[in-house]
């Protein structure tokens, strides 16, 4: 531990961080998995509410479409990576199709346990009193679920982002994930850990900025 090239310190890590982002070599790389993890992240929330609210809703499709959901869950990231680009080809859609199938098994069954657990008092109250159905989505069901979608999204970004590098890092010619395998191939220790810290620094902004309001404000109904 004591040798800096297999465990640099911050007075090593900081200043290669520092000197990447003064040159500017380091932002179009930023930028790339910015924006493959955004579009990850919007389509697996997008298929994943989707279905985990179909399943939760009716018994029958959860009985048929469980045990696949199961699976899917189950399938190791590699895997999905390495045959979406056996399938596909090694680019940008492949690339963003094999992070959203890795995600949208979590968010999936993370809305259906919430269905679940929903009170259906509420609905029935709600068509016994003739509201339409946007009125009981918006008031009623979307409340109930705003705590399991806000988990569903806090997990699921730093699952899309670590998914992202290895994507990036087996097939692209780009990205934060490409530049580690660069610095792999040199084996540039401060690098690796100094590219790291670089989206690390992003998702704890996007965290802290974004998803920590959001999920005060989605839950702000429960103190009333």
């Amino acid at each position: 531990m004591a040798d800096p090239q297999l465990a640099p310190g911050p007075q090593i890590v900081f200043p290669t961080l520092w000197t990447a982002l003064v040159s500017g070599d380091l932002w179009p790389d930023l930028s790339a998995t910015l924006t493959r993890v955004t579009a990850a992240f919007g389509l697996a929330m997008g298929f994943g509410v989707a279905i985990g609210i179909a399943l939760g809703g009716s018994r029958r499709a959860d009985r048929w479409f469980g045990p696949w959901l199961t699976v899917a869950l189950n399938i190791p990231a590699l895997v999905t990576i390495v045959l979406c680009y056996l399938w596909i080809g090694l680019n940008e859609w492949a690339a963003v199709a094999a992070v959203s199938l890795n995600k949208i098994p979590m968010v999936a069954v993370m809305l259906r346990e919430g269905m679940v657990a929903r009170d259906t008092d509420l609905s029935d109250m709600a068509r016994l009193h003739c509201m339409g159905w946007f009125a009981r989505l918006r008031h009623i069901l979307i409340p109930q679920l705003a705590p399991h979608i806000m988990a569903s999204a806090r997990a699921g970004l730093a699952l899309i982002w670590k998914i992202v590098l290895v994507v990036e890092f087996l097939g692209r010619s780009n990205g934060i994930g490409f530049r580690i395998h660069l610095d792999f191939q040199m084996f540039d220790i401060a690098g690796v850990l100094a590219n790291a810290l670089a989206f690390v620094a992003v998702m704890l902004a996007v965290e802290w900025g974004l998803l920590a309001p959001l999920a005060q404000r989605a839950a702000r109904w429960r103190q009333r």
